[in-house]
């Protein structure tokens, strides 16, 4: 079917086939957990039967992720009422954003911790970097509005940080928190500098803004140097401090492209939906990436 090519949805056959093994059980059952939760008049199963089935339910989910398609339009495609395609998205995207990152098969990192660990474990280097999402504006007179505009971009935004591998494999995307919280912040609430000061000797590859995790961690946060001659600095300074500052750019430049990766998918590009979906947006799509590039380094047979 077209509508679940690549281009189309993001992901492979294979990898939309163990999806739908996956979430069809978990779907089912808190299905069945919402309807025998409320008083009824007659038994679970009686009624109408569902026509729009689990896997048009995913399929409309990753394509309003992959290209942002409204849910009118989607609601045209599958041939069923907007509300219901509105339901469907809302009952899939919680349950692709609680998958966590694939790194092997079967094998998921859903916590900060056990992505250190997993570090740790396999003698990787992490790459470590906050990215913005720009939101709608929140409503006139609301306490909280000016805490979603970002001082970098001066524009209403919320921010996620992302961790990948020394390849730009996607290991780990944290919730997303308003657009005024700094980088350095955000990763000292998620509890990082304890998990590397307790955890294994990991090296963690930033940018400036995360200058001054390195003493706190005992130096396993790599930032750029120092510029110690801010004005009239010799040139002998001068070329060895742009020798390492472009030393470590070369490293880090891997977590860029798995963050120009995630904004490949709309949703992220520009969220224009509710704010409070945004952690389940940007996790689901994280899981997924991750899924589809550990299966691009593990092909099997072409369809």
């Amino acid at each position: 079917m077209i509508v679940s090519n690549r281009r189309i949805t993001g992901l492979s056959a294979d990898v939309i086939d163990e999806l739908i093994a996956e979430l069809g059980p978990l779907w089912h059952e808190r299905h069945q957990a919402k309807l025998a939760s409320r008083p009824r008049k007659r038994a679970v199963g009686a009624g109408a039967k569902h026509r729009f089935v689990l896997v048009d339910r995913l399929l409309a989910t990753l394509i309003h992720l992959r290209h942002g398609a409204t849910h009118d339009v989607l609601a045209c495609w599958f041939g069923v009422d907007r509300s219901t395609i509105t339901r469907a998205i809302g009952q899939m995207r919680p349950l692709l954003a609680e998958r966590g990152c694939t790194i092997s098969p079967g094998v998921r990192l859903r916590t900060l911790a056990e992505v250190i660990d997993h570090l740790g474990a396999s003698g990787q280097t992490g790459i470590i970097d906050g990215t913005e999402i720009r939101v709608r504006r929140p409503a006139a007179g609301r306490k909280d509005r000016d805490t979603f505009i970002s001082g970098k971009s001066k524009q209403n935004a919320v921010k996620t940080t992302v961790l990948t591998d020394q390849s730009g494999r996607m290991l780990f995307s944290s919730p997303a928190r308003p657009g005024s919280c700094a980088d350095i912040t955000h990763v000292r609430q998620l509890g990082l500098v304890k998990l590397l000061a307790d955890g294994p000797a990991v090296e963690i590859l930033a940018d400036a803004g995360y200058q001054g995790l390195g003493a706190q961690t005992g130096g396993r946060v790599v930032t750029p140097p120092h510029r110690k001659f801010k004005k009239n600095a010799p040139d002998w300074y001068e070329e060895m401090y742009e020798r390492q500052r472009k030393a470590h750019s070369s490293r880090r430049i891997r977590v860029e492209h798995g963050i120009a990766h995630l904004k490949n998918w709309r949703a992220l590009a520009r969220h224009l939906g509710h704010r409070e979906h945004m952690s389940d947006t940007v996790q689901a799509v994280a899981g997924l990436l991750s899924h589809q590039q550990t299966a691009d380094l593990n092909p099997r047979r072409q369809r």
